[in-house]
Formats: structure tokens, C-alpha cells, sequence
């Protein structure tokens, strides 16, 4: 207990001075700026890595690759671009190459593949630099990134609780200030609940907008990339280089924006404190202008219940096995499925590998039909009540002990199962495919972090960014004037 405690004063410290010296240094300079020694920046980076170790953050660091990339845009011997000496941690189940890529899972420890994901590609050419490979939830199918092969990512808010998953690692670095930003993959909320949990901000962009492949698969309908960063513009230059779009946001007015509460499914069953901090920040919206809409997603539970799970499963298993074949790993998927050694993903991977408990074709192809009936209600819900967004709590409860939290937590004085409780929110937008963004709450709300969620109509992912920009802006504002 005093060693954790320790721990957790040192990642305040750590954490807070690393904000002084960002404030210092950079206040007056843009993202990317290539002022001062990006070769210092990365040391400095690879420092703290090593002093928040405990954190867990990592499954592989790329000290001497980052150093020689610093060295490249120091010496001016490649374009500076928009991210110059931005430094990333990319989850190990996105491929870097020259690195090994374990989707946190041990058959796969030794795979490392020779090209770089287009998502990288993409980022390296606008001068990011790649620090390591972050630790992760077993072959992303959970959600406390409590890894058993690799250990547990710690939260670094407080180091007793689990980071969110499964791009825990990628939120934990960002959030201890190791990195300045990052990469998960979304499924059913991976880039936005361990943003939640950790304090920091997290985009799922609408399905198809970042390029595809390179990377170990759940499920080719639900998965795509997305973006961790500690503040909504660095997560929309992000998305504007990977995505190719246009750097600028659209500027909006909180004065008169409509957003949607369905407060029959994103608001039943809250935690107490993440009640309290959620309705905080709606008399914020609403004291800016915001006009607060109660209407609800028709049809929604029913349709998630026959499209989720079915889709994800079926396709990990299909997906997975292509995978394995295709990038030459030399193995076959009862290989991998042998080597897991997570309880929970190990669970998850027998039902869905035995013939007597897996999808059939049949439940499949009907859940790809309740896929296209919810996308089809979210266009309608947006048009229908003139909404730009809606607007909930990114997670019905805040982040719990990494001890006896792997299939149950506690949730309003009862036992409450962990992954379908931190999923609620989050895997609407990831079946409907819509973009999703979630920010911290940055008001006079003690306690763990706590996020909020901004869903938008399909391919309006620089206006979602817009409007949570101006929600972070506000947010920020209220904070500091409570101070």
C-alpha cells in the first residue's frame, strides 16, 4: 500500500512538472513547432518513461529509433510538417515496422512486421515521432487492460485503479505526460474509455474516414483507429493529417448548438460521481446557450443487443484467421487461441471457437441487418430533432481497483459486470459507425476522471471536433474561474 501510494505522488509530481515545462517552453508555439531540441524532447520523453515504469504503459520502447528520428528533424534533413516532434505511443496491436506487434497476447510475441501501418506512414511523414509500443487489454477484447501475459496498465490519476481498455496504454502514457499523444483502435470504445478513466481526450472517427489493414483485427465492420491526445486541437491535427482534410475546424457557437439527451439509455444506472460531474457540465452548456434536447435513439437497446456482440464475435474469429495467414506469422488461430493467457479473453475465445456456443451465419447475417437499421435511426434522430450531436457521460462509472475488477465492480452499492458496464455508453457509436469523441470534464468536480461524449451524424467529424472543442474551451474556462 505505501509503495502504491508513493507511486501515485510521484506520478502527480512527474505529471504536473512535465505541464510546467510544456507551459514554458511551448505556450507561444503551434503544434509541431520544431523550436529547441526535439533530440532533448525525446530523452526527456524516454526519462519518464523509465521513472513511470510502474505504470505499465509499455510494451516496447523504441529509445534508439526515436532518437535518430529527433536527430533527422533537428539536422533539418527532413520537412518539418505539421507534427514535427510530436511523440506518439502506438498500441501493440497497430503495426510499427522494425517493432514487435503482440496485440498484448504471448503466441504473437515475436512477430514484428516490416512495414509501418498507412495510419503511421502518415503521421511519420508529418514528423511525429514513434516513442514505443503501448501495452494493451489481451488482443483487445476487454476493457481494464489488466493484462495477464504483460501486466496491468496503471491509471495514472490513481495507480490502484485500472487505465480504461483496450488502449490503456496509449491513454496512460499520454495521460502521465511520458507522450504527447497516441494511437488506440476502437471496437466498442477503446480510444474513449480509457481516455475517460484517465483525464485525457479520445476520437473514433465515423468508420471508413482512416485507412484500414496492418493491424490485428477484431472486427473488420466495428474497428478503426483512432486518436488519444491530452486536448481536442492536437486530436484534430491528428485526425486532419491521417485523414487528409483540411487543418481548420469549423467554428462554432455554443449559443443555440442543439445536442440530444437520450436519457432513457446514455443516463439510466449512473454512478453517483459521475452523475454529479455530468450534470455540472450540462448547466455549463446550458448557461452558454446550449438547447438541450430530450430525445431518444428509437429502437436503440434492441438493436445493439442483436448487432453487437454477434458481429464482433463472428468476425474475430474469421478476421483473425486471415490475419495470421496473411502477414506470415506461422500461425494458425488455435495456435494463438492456445497461448492466451488472460481468463477473461481466454472465456470469451472458447465460446466463440467451439461449435457448439459459436455465431452462426444465420445470427450474423441479421445482426448486419440491425447494423443498417440503427445507422438508418441515427441519421433520422440527428435530422428529425435539427441536431447537431448529442451529448452523455463517456462511461456510467468511473475507474475501479485493478484487484478483483476482472468480471465484476462495484456500481451503486451492487456487483455490476465490468465490460458490459464501461461499454454501455461507448458501443452505440462503434456499431452505428458514427464519429464519437470524448473530452475530460474539466470543471470544479473532485475526484477520478470523468468523461463526456459527443456523438455526431455520419462523416460530420470535424464539426464533432468543432463542437467539442468549444465544449473543452468552455469547460476549461469554468474550471478556472471556480479556482
Amino acid at each position: 500500500m505505501l509503495r502504491l501510494c508513493t507511486l501515485a505522488l510521484l506520478v502527480t509530481s512527474v505529471v504536473a512538472c512535465n505541464k510546467q515545462a510544456m507551459t514554458e517552453e511551448q505556450a507561444s508555439a503551434p503544434v509541431g513547432s520544431n523550436s529547441g531540441s526535439i533530440e532533448r524532447k525525446v530523452q526527456g520523453a524516454l526519462q519518464r518513461a523509465e521513472l513511470l515504469s510502474n505504470l505499465n504503459a509499455f510494451i516496447t520502447l523504441d529509445g534508439e529509433g526515436a532518437l535518430r528520428a529527433a536527430r533527422t528533424l533537428d539536422a533539418g534533413n527532413a520537412d518539418a510538417g505539421p507534427l514535427a516532434g510530436v511523440m506518439l505511443a502506438i498500441k501493440d496491436n497497430i503495426h510499427v515496422a522494425g517493432l514487435p506487434n503482440t496485440a498484448g497476447t504471448p503466441a504473437l510475441k515475436t512477430f514484428v512486421p516490416s512495414e509501418d501501418n498507412p495510419v503511421i506512414a502518415r503521421l511519420r511523414s508529418a514528423g511525429a515521432i514513434v516513442l514505443g509500443k503501448a501495452n494493451m487489454h489481451e488482443l483487445a477484447f476487454g476493457i481494464t487492460s489488466n493484462n495477464t501475459a504483460f501486466g496491468p496498465v496503471r491509471n495514472p490519476a490513481d495507480p490502484m485503479t485500472f487505465a480504461g481498455g483496450s488502449s490503456g496504454g496509449t491513454a496512460a502514457a499520454v495521460a502521465a505526460g511520458i507522450v504527447d499523444a497516441g494511437l488506440g483502435t476502437d471496437t466498442g470504445g477503446s480510444v474513449r474509455i480509457p481516455p475517460a478513466l484517465t483525464g485525457v481526450a479520445g476520437f473514433r472517427p465515423s468508420i471508413g474516414r482512416y485507412p484500414t489493414g496492418a493491424v490485428t483485427p477484431v472486427s473488420n465492420t466495428r474497428d478503426t483507429i483512432g486518436p488519444i491526445a491530452g486536448n481536442i486541437s492536437l486530436l484534430a491535427t491528428l485526425d486532419a493529417v491521417i485523414a487528409g482534410d483540411n487543418f481548420d475546424l469549423p467554428a462554432i457557437k455554443l449559443a443555440g448548438l442543439r445536442l440530444g439527451l437520450d436519457r432513457g439509455y446514455f443516463y439510466s444506472g449512473l454512478d453517483a460521481h459521475v452523475e454529479q460531474c455530468v450534470n455540472i457540465a450540462l448547466h455549463r452548456l446550458q448557461d452558454a446557450g446550449v438547447v438541450l434536447v430530450d430525445a431518444e435513439v428509437p429502437e436503440l437497446a434492441d438493436l445493439l443487443a442483436r448487432s453487437g456482440f454477434p458481429i464482433a464475435l463472428f468476425e474475430a474469429v474469421r478476421d483473425l484467421s486471415t490475419y495470421l495467414s496473411e502477414y506470415e506469422t506461422g500461425l494458425s488461430l488455435a495456435d494463438l487461441v492456445a497461448e492466451i493467457a488472460s481468463p477473461d479473453v481466454q472465456t470469451v475465445f472458447a465460446g466463440a471457437t467451439t461449435p457448439e456456443t459459436a455465431i452462426p451465419v444465420q445470427t450474423y447475417e441479421q445482426a448486419l441487418l440491425a447494423l443498417t437499421r440503427l445507422q438508418q435511426l441515427y441519421a433520422v434522430y440527428f435530422e428529425q430533432n435539427q441536431l447537431s450531436g448529442m451529448v452523455f457521460p463517456t462511461t456510467k462509472l468511473p475507474a475501479r481497483p485493478i484487484k478483483g475488477s476482472t468480471d465484476t465492480v462495484q456500481l451503486n452499492g451492487a456487483k455490476a459486470p465490468t465490460f458490459p458496464s464501461y461499454i454501455h455508453n461507448t458501443d452505440p457509436a462503434s456499431i452505428a459507425g458514427i464519429p464519437a469523441v470524448s473530452l475530460p470534464i474539466s470543471t470544479d468536480c473532485e475526484g477520478l476522471p470523468v468523461g463526456l461524449e459527443i456523438d455526431g451524424p455520419a462523416g460530420k467529424d470535424r464539426q464533432v471536433l468543432g463542437i467539442a472543442l468549444a465544449i473543452e474551451e468552455l469547460l476549461t474556462t469554468s474550471a478556472e474561474a471556480a479556482e
